[in-house]
């Protein structure tokens, strides 16, 4: 029973964790250069790095939120 009681305050962290954030923080920076981009912006790349965005920041939310 004590065992049982303990397994449930267990952590849920992994080593792949840190890679989903760093993969965020890169995905951040290229948005962030797209939009900075001067002559034109390459309207399909920047679209593809907002949904990419998203979905990595939704994921990193539901990730951290299990910790």
């Amino acid at each position: 029973m004590f065992l049982a009681a303990t397994t449930d305050n267990a952590s849920t962290f992994t080593p792949f964790d840190i890679f989903m954030l760093l993969f965020t923080v890169i995905i951040a920076i290229g948005l962030v250069r797209l939009l900075l981009q001067r002559p034109r912006k390459n309207m399909f790349a920047i679209g593809f790095a907002v949904v990419a965005l998203l979905i990595f920041l939704v994921a990193d939310a539901k990730m951290v939120s299990s910790w």
